[in-house]
Order: structure tokens, then sequence, then C-alpha cells
């Protein structure tokens, strides 16, 4: 028997909480956090706002070091330590994962903390692909409290291993 996917998942920002939401999946209402900026049309990179929009889920990217792999029907890749994500609007891999020399400051996928465990890769800002209109944004582990993030989306990681199981290549993501 085939697994069903869910065709949508929502956010919608909390009343009072620019950088705290909720997330509906189907039947499921699961608190998320949110970027500092809020929730903005216009996004600009370095803002934290987490950007306004329906997107795909490209893949999940995990940390099998620490985790097997969950049970999804996204393509998934494991996260190797010189994995990172390429934020600079400069340059030709921007917002494109890219291979991290060892003292590198670019965004790296194997963080200490285990925000990063689990990567949901949205294609938001992907084709085209526009210099200064945001780069990683991603579903991925909320930090204690769901403080806010640089411009994701983040769930606590029993709520993103509960979701994972509900998507797959044809799910969206509005973020309204």
């Amino acid at each position: 028997m085939r697994k069903r996917q869910l065709s949508r998942i929502t956010v919608r920002r909390r009343a009072g909480n620019r950088s705290q939401g909720w997330l509906t999946a189907g039947p499921l209402a699961l608190p998320v956090a949110l970027g500092r900026g809020g929730v903005k049309a216009n996004k600009f990179e370095g803002d934290g706002a987490t950007p306004r929009g329906r997107f795909r889920l490209k893949r999940l990217w995990w940390r099998a070091g620490r985790h097997v792999r969950p049970a999804t029907l996204l393509p998934s890749t494991r996260i190797k330590p010189d994995d990172g994500w390429c934020e600079d609007p400069a340059d030709r891999h921007y917002n494109q994962r890219i291979t991290v020399p060892p003292q590198s400051k670019a965004d790296r996928l194997t963080r200490l903390d285990n925000l990063y465990d689990f990567i949901i890769e949205l294609d938001h800002n992907t084709r085209p692909r526009i210099a200064r209109r945001g780069s990683a944004v991603f579903i991925h582990v909320a930090r204690a409290g769901f403080k806010p993030t640089a411009g994701c989306v983040a769930l606590t990681l029993p709520s993103l291993r509960l979701l994972l199981a509900k998507l797959g290549p044809r799910t969206q993501i509005v973020v309204d």
C-alpha cells in the first residue's frame, strides 16, 4: 500500500508574536518558530524574515551520524561534514549547497547544536535565483522556547519527525 502524502501544509504567524506561529498539516496544528523579522512578502538577505508565499518541498537533508533515515516520501540526502549553504549574494553558487573548506565561515549544515539534524529544503528563490532575495530558507529543528530563526520555519524534533512521515515531493508549504 502506498503512503499518502499531504498536498499542502500552511504556516500562519501567532497573533501578537511575529516570530512564532502555527503549522497546520491535515488535522495537526504544530507550534513553530519563524524569522525574527516576521513574515514578509518582499524578503531580502539578512532581514531575518520568513518569506510569504507558496513553496515546494525539494528534499530532506539529515544527519545520519545522529539519526536513522526518517520515514518520508521526500527525496533524502545525508549531510556530510563538508556540506554547506552559500549565503553570499555575489557568489555564483548563491542559495545552493556547496562544499565548505575547513576554515570557511559559510553556513555549515553540520552544526554542533541539533538545529540542522533534519532540514527540509524549500524552493524559495531558486528559479530564478536572484541575488539578495534570501537564501537557506528551510524547515528545521527549533531552538528551546521557539526562539526566532533567521528566516526559516522551525519545529520541535518530535513534531518535525511526525510531519516528515506525511510529506512528499507534491507537498507544498504556504506561508501566510
